[in-house]
């Protein structure tokens, strides 16, 4: 069974912190990078972050940079984003996706369902 499921969002105020979960089966990290995504509603979708799937290696937008952490865990085969000093502009629904190879790629092979994050007081 080839999944990414995509976990931890939530409700949380301006200022505070997040941890979401992708979490693989029935493939390798190995072989792909694993790309966060977040599209809020009447927006486009966004690339937030991205983990190499060699050297783990890392990749933020702008937007993000020095908020977001993105990691692995090759043992369970699960990436997670840590979100600090979260924004209401951080609002929207984040995705996880496999992308073949690595990042740089963009050829993506495996989607999660998605989680929520709200940010509001």
């Amino acid at each position: 069974q080839v999944q990414l499921v995509e976990s931890g969002g939530g409700l949380v105020q301006p200022g505070g912190s997040l941890k979401l979960s992708c979490a693989a089966s029935g493939f390798t990290l190995d072989y792909y990078g694993i790309r966060w995504f977040r599209q809020a509603p009447g927006k486009e979708r966004e690339e937030v972050s991205c983990i190499t799937s060699s050297d783990g290696s890392t990749i933020y937008a702008d937007s993000v940079k020095g908020r977001f952490t993105i990691s692995r865990d090759m043992a369970k085969n699960t990436v997670y984003l840590q979100m600090n000093s979260l924004k209401p502009e951080d609002t929207a629904v984040y995705y996880c996706a496999a992308e073949r190879n690595s990042c740089g790629t963009r050829w993506y092979d495996y989607w999660g369902q998605g989680t929520q994050v709200a940010v509001s007081s």
